[in-house]
């Protein structure tokens, strides 16, 4: 009899333990797949910001720790592609001709926007193909890549979705996307995890930038008339994402 109260205790003290675990604590961590299209997105708005801001050495570097995280996430993965490894390259290839075009836009190619978009949207669509176990929830995918589409319209000129996958992040801007992201982070429980009170003030900030971006409209102004603010955004964007793959 003792042996079966003991046994019972056990149980209800680890079930107690399992139902006060945060959602966040028996979450999937965030995928190698989905880690590379990170990456992708990042090394894409370093070299937005570079070639916005005026070839600072502080974003030539950043572009570099992008590119050097991209490649060593593509040789972590499980399982590649040939058409992984082959976006992969043509991502580069366009990012290093974005540098190498210099500072101004008197060498940089009409084309070359356009290109940049594609070349990202291809690798992004082919790590989405690659095998996964569960449906990730690419949250910090979903973030980055807004980012992305920010940053575009600060720096480039509008940036080309893939409309072909509209049911996917990729053929989405800030008008699916920023309902997506809010319900799954309003999903979050707060009191079990103090991280997401802080998660959710950050998103909320950024969420007003990115809501402003009207991608709707060619016109390349805000929806409010302000002026666009690339680099808070990023930054932005950088911290919560980085924090929310830490909260694994």
């Amino acid at each position: 009899m003792r042996c079966k109260a003991l046994l019972r205790h056990a149980f209800l003290w680890m079930l107690g333990l399992f139902v006060g675990l945060s959602p966040l604590a028996y979450a999937e961590a965030v995928s190698p797949q989905e880690q590379i299209q990170i990456h992708a997105s990042r090394a894409t708005s370093s070299l937005m910001l570079l070639r916005g801001e005026g070839f600072q050495k502080a974003h030539q570097q950043r572009l570099e720790a992008d590119l050097t995280a991209l490649a060593g996430a593509m040789q972590s993965l499980p399982q590649g592609s040939a058409e992984l490894t082959s976006a992969h390259q043509a991502l580069v290839t366009q990012l290093r001709n974005g540098v190498s075009y210099g500072p101004g836009d008197d060498n940089v190619p009409w084309r070359f926007p356009e290109d940049l978009s594609r070349a990202l949207r291809d690798f992004l669509s082919a790590a989405r193909a690659l095998p996964a176990g569960e449906q990730p929830s690419e949250l910090a995918a979903k973030i980055e890549y807004l980012s992305v589409q920010y940053l575009s319209r600060s720096y480039l000129g509008t940036f080309e979705i893939a409309r072909e996958q509209p049911d996917t992040y990729l053929g989405q801007d800030e008008r699916l996307l920023l309902p997506a992201i809010d319900n799954e982070l309003n999903a979050l429980d707060e009191k079990a995890d103090p991280q997401v009170t802080r998660l959710q003030t950050r998103w909320s900030y950024l969420r007003t930038a990115l809501a402003d971006m009207n991608s709707q409209s060619n016109t390349l102004a805000s929806v409010s008339g302000r002026p666009f603010a690339p680099i808070t955004v990023d930054r932005h964007a950088r911290s919560l994402t980085t924090q929310w793959m830490a909260m694994f």
